[in-house]
């Protein structure tokens, strides 16, 4: 059977550490109080990079491990929902940065379940022969969207990039199976209407940048999240015959410790077989199950043929699941 197998990860993320300490000068908020109810400490903060430039340095990371140059990856998939531009994608900026010149080259627009979304295409491409190596990239810079003075979504996010790359190979190790979700009758509970078609620019900047920012409903979006994240960890482990005994390692989407944990228990998952790294980088969206993935490979947490799940939840809503023989 053919599959689409990882054989490089990498990530990057800004030097620029923002603490809780620091936001207590910045909002009404307190390190405790952050700390309690997200499990995030600090976050790292892009100061004069584009998402395009987070992401050249974690594919480039990930095209190190894998072995292989730029000019062999046939397909870039973006997933971020902070471009840098609304057109060109920024696959297309990533593509020339890293001089991918044969690739063809587009964004995905998931959310935080983006990047699992982008694997699921890949994988897809990989599948159908269209593609032998594909360069799958999650990416986003929230510190350019998210309102400063919000103290109930500045204190959540940061930004970063992660980046893996896929081939075509037989046998029984790659990606299991991948499951994707959405359900948009609740997407007024989180989202960012700045510069889309419903709230582009209009007379005066200053005006377009005080309806923008991340607006979130969080007490309904956690039970939500929990709820869907667990239907969707099950939902991969059925596809394949299995359990959650048999999984060597969990790496969810990192938004909330408290979100984390509650999904582990409902799965009656240890502690141990959990992988967070919230406390460091907060919520980077798209990046943060690739950044998550590539610090556990690298910690030594991943070995040839543990079973991996990867899970996601996001605006739109989105929510999906990915299951790996790595």
């Amino acid at each position: 059977m053919i599959r689409s197998r990882i054989i490089g990860t990498g990530f990057f993320v800004p030097s620029k550490v923002l603490t809780n300490n620091e936001l207590e000068e910045m909002v009404d908020t307190s390190d405790k109080w952050i700390r309690e109810r997200t499990g995030i400490r600090e976050r790292r903060i892009a100061e004069e990079q584009n998402s395009s430039d987070l992401a050249t340095k974690a594919s480039a990371n990930a095209l190190k491990m894998a072995g292989i140059k730029a000019s062999d990856i046939d397909l870039i998939i973006v997933a971020t929902v902070t471009p840098d531009m609304v057109f060109p994608s920024t696959a297309c900026f990533l593509q020339k940065k890293i001089g991918a010149a044969s690739a063809s080259a587009f964004d995905i627009s998931a959310a935080c379940s983006g990047f699992i979304y982008a694997m699921d295409v890949a994988d897809k491409y990989i599948k159908g022969g269209s593609a032998k190596k594909v360069l799958v990239v999650g990416v986003d810079r929230f510190s350019s969207i998210i309102d400063w003075q919000d103290r109930a979504t500045c204190i959540l996010f940061g930004d970063g990039a992660g980046a893996v790359v896929l081939t075509s190979e037989e046998g029984k190790r790659g990606l299991l199976s991948s499951h994707i979700f959405s359900n948009g009758n609740f997407w007024d509970m989180l989202y960012a209407p700045l510069n889309g078609s419903s709230n582009g620019l209009t007379a005066s900047s200053a005006a377009s940048a005080q309806k923008g920012g991340v607006k979130m409903r969080g007490n309904e979006t956690f039970k939500i999240a929990v709820k869907m994240m667990e239907e969707a960890s099950l939902e991969a482990l059925r596809c394949n015959h299995l359990g959650v005994a048999d999984l060597d390692l969990f790496i969810p989407h990192q938004a909330n410790a408290r979100i984390i944990n509650s999904a582990a228990q409902r799965l009656s998952l240890p502690q141990e077989k959990i992988y967070m790294n919230i406390d460091k980088y907060g919520n980077t969206s798209a990046a943060s199950i690739p950044i998550a993935m590539a610090e556990a490979h690298k910690a030594g947490l991943i070995h040839d043929n543990s079973l991996i799940l990867l899970v996601a939840f996001g605006g739109g809503f989105t929510w999906a699941s990915s299951l790996i023989r790595w």
